[in-house]
């Protein structure tokens, strides 16, 4: 039996991923509140691996200070994690992470048949759509926060996917405001 793959992301209404310098938004857009931190918690407490890209582990290793952690990213940060790259070497200041050269595809195969535990990826944007278009992911779980940033929004979160069907899993809502819907994908034909 293979691994469950979970493409993790968050987003706003109008599907950014990030936003420009000039943003004055904040983390999680300033709009998180007490229940949509506690399931973030227990998501990132639950028995599982990391998989993150290049671009999105040398962005945690600078954002996430180790001394300076909320409870929800200090969960996270000590997940065993692998980075799919090939550049990066390590050692790195993080409890638990291992660096697999090659193919994201490759990679992922390998991870997903061998691992007893689930695998999550929290954005790795360019890796999850290679993934998805390999048929690797499955559940995509979008959280969907209440604010458009069309003027400082700088990254889609699925520009340049491949189509796909998605099938409603779950759906929840935090703190009367945000949206976390799980789907199963399925390449459109």
């Amino acid at each position: 039996m293979t691994a469950t793959y979970t493409f993790d992301v968050f987003c706003t209404l109008d599907g950014y991923g990030s936003y420009d310098e000039n943003g004055d938004w904040g983390g999680y857009w300033g709009k998180q509140g007490p229940e949509f931190l506690e399931r973030r918690l227990a998501l990132c407490s639950a028995e599982q691996r990391m998989v993150l890209g290049a671009n999105t582990f040398r962005d945690f290793l600078q954002l996430l200070d180790p001394d300076d952690l909320d409870p929800v990213n200090s969960a996270m940060r000590n997940l065993p994690t692998t980075v799919v790259s090939t550049t990066l070497e390590g050692p790195f200041d993080w409890p638990d992470a291992t660096v697999a050269n090659g193919d994201a595809v490759d990679v992922v195969t390998r991870l997903k048949n061998e691992s007893a535990v689930p695998l999550r990826s929290h954005g790795s944007m360019s890796l999850n759509r290679a993934l998805l278009a390999a048929g690797l992911v499955d559940r995509l779980q979008v959280t969907i926060f209440p604010v458009i940033s069309g003027r400082t929004g700088t990254e889609p979160i699925l520009r340049g996917a491949a189509d796909f069907d998605l099938e409603l899993l779950e759906s929840r809502t935090f703190d009367g405001a945000i949206q976390e819907l799980t789907y199963r994908p399925s390449p459109h034909r």
